[in-house]
């Protein structure tokens, strides 16, 4: 098995979402017929450059791989978010959809497995045409219910909720977090979603009422969760309150404390290290995918 990252650049292309607007994405094929199609689907302020390393390992596995950016994220970002209209639910709704297309494309007749990133495990109800992918990893994904999150982090959120994103928001016409060393700058309507869904008890689920419930209920595609017991914004709580919300699908919980798999530190992001391949990617991931 080749541990190694394949030197061939990614394909960078625009996909277009139902509305018409551009998803700046980048696509990568193994040398040989793909095994599977992957999409992975970023956290919320991460930009698909991060997984860089990720995707061409998954490349030099066999697997064809798409990373894309949210419509005013990373490459998506066509100019300043003041007044740019957008939120969480057109994410899932309008570009993960476009994109579930386009990454199936790349292997129509292999299956299409979807990795989540944090919300990019939280969104996947909302995706209409989620019945096309086969298997679902959700990688750091939990209830972002604000009272679920770490101890050291409702500190800092309590802050965000109740000080930051309400104040300075009206004032900007988006949420200016790079400035603030928070989160990244989102637009407008994604911090008001995302804010209203962090103060619900059961986030998403019961800031969006009883459908967002269905749309959960409906999903039937097998799940892995990958989570770790350093993540320091996802406690064992969150992560099982979101799962929960996913009633008829298959599910399994994997649950990673660093030591066990010969590492130090993980926490929320450090899945997608190039370092660690070999205990979490092949190890824990690849089974996953099987």
């Amino acid at each position: 098995m080749n541990h190694g990252l394949p030197a061939a650049a990614p394909l960078g292309r625009d996909v277009l979402a139902a509305d018409g607007h551009p998803i700046a994405a980048r696509f990568r094929m193994p040398a040989h017929a793909p095994r599977a199609s992957v999409l992975v689907v970023p956290a919320m302020g991460v930009p698909q450059s991060y997984y860089d390393d990720f995707a061409a390992w998954l490349v030099g596995q066999g697997f064809a791989v798409a990373t894309f950016d949210y419509r005013g994220m990373g490459d998506s970002r066509r100019g300043g978010l003041r007044g740019f209209g957008t939120d969480i639910l057109d994410w899932a709704r309008l570009d993960c959809a476009a994109m579930v297309d386009a990454t199936a494309a790349l292997a129509p007749d292999r299956p299409l497995h979807w990795i989540g990133h944090s919300l990019g495990g939280q969104i996947l109800p909302f995706v209409p045409n989620r019945d096309r992918i086969a298997r679902i990893v959700t990688v750091a994904a939990g209830s972002g219910y604000w009272r679920d999150n770490v101890p050291a982090l409702r500190r800092k959120v309590w802050l965000l909720w109740w000080v930051a994103a309400p104040l300075l928001t009206p004032v900007f016409g988006y949420f200016p977090g790079r400035r603030l060393g928070m989160v990244g700058d989102l637009p407008e309507g994604v911090i008001r979603q995302w804010r209203r869904w962090c103060l619900s008890p059961d986030y998403v689920a019961s800031a969006e009422g009883a459908s967002a419930r269905e749309q959960f209920d409906a999903v039937r595609t097998p799940i892995v969760s990958l989570s770790f017991t350093d993540d320091e914004m996802m406690s064992a709580r969150s992560i099982t309150s979101l799962h929960a919300l996913y009633t008829n699908a298959p599910m399994r919980l994997d649950r990673i404390a660093p030591g066990e798999v010969g590492l130090r530190r993980i926490g929320h992001f450090g899945f997608f290290r190039a370092a660690h391949a070999r205990p979490l990617w092949e190890a824990r991931l690849l089974p996953a995918l099987a």
